[in-house]
């Protein structure tokens, strides 16, 4: 059986405004200025760190790793405690995975988001009732591009690679997908500072009502 494997942020999950939220309560705890959120929306999907490092240069103040540790550490307690106060599924994904498992696909999550952050943000969210398995950041040695989690969210779904298809935003999602050998659906109102387009995905929707179409002409191709 094939599998339909979802990036998190971006994708199923609109997560921007609790993600700036905790970048700003780090940042002024700090005794630095809040950024303004169109100052880091395409740089949402590249990880807290790349978040930290961008509201420090906002603020004109240089960074180490090691000055970048303590407010991480912050910013992961923050957010984990506020985790889905505006956060929602995208329009439509609901409805999109329950008409797919019922076309008989296994669904499975695949993010660069730890496990600790993304399990407990899709129980809040009770969208994790519709996944077969579900692979963070830190599941396995290597996280996205590396085609290692994909591939793991596949057999962990218990399908096959054959005819599997990858879901997500970014760069990083279709790198994974063509390093996994399977084809990938791109949808265009993600975090990437490209347009998803550019990118060169198999596919490109812009709303999830668009998907199982987008999924049979994969399937049928």
């Amino acid at each position: 059986m094939s599998v339909l494997v979802f990036d998190l942020d971006g994708t199923l999950v609109s997560s921007m405004e609790d993600l700036v939220a905790t970048l700003n309560v780090v940042m002024t705890d700090a005794g630095h200025r809040a950024i303004p959120q169109d100052h880091v929306a395409h740089m949402v999907g590249l990880g807290a760190k790349v978040l930290l490092q961008r509201g420090l240069e906002f603020n004109k103040i240089p960074w180490t790793d090691e000055t970048i540790e303590p407010l991480f550490q912050h910013f992961l307690e923050h957010y984990a405690a506020n985790i889905a106060v505006h956060t929602r599924p995208f329009e439509g994904v609901v409805p999109a995975l329950q008409k797919l498992r019922g076309d008989g696909w296994k669904l499975a999550v695949c993010t660069n988001k730890a496990e600790r952050l993304t399990l407990p943000l899709l129980a809040a969210l009770d969208l994790d009732r519709h996944f077969d398995a579900v692979v963070g950041g830190d599941t396995f040695a290597r996280a996205k591009p590396h085609a290692e989690p994909l591939l793991g969210a596949i057999d962990r779904a218990g399908g096959q690679v054959a005819g599997s298809i990858m879901i997500g935003d970014s760069g990083t999602d279709i790198d994974a997908a063509r390093n996994a050998g399977i084809p990938v659906i791109a949808v265009d109102f993600g975090y990437t500072p490209v347009p998803v387009r550019d990118l060169g995905p198999d596919r490109v929707i812009s709303h999830f009502d668009e998907l199982a179409g987008a999924v049979e002409a994969l399937r049928t191709s």
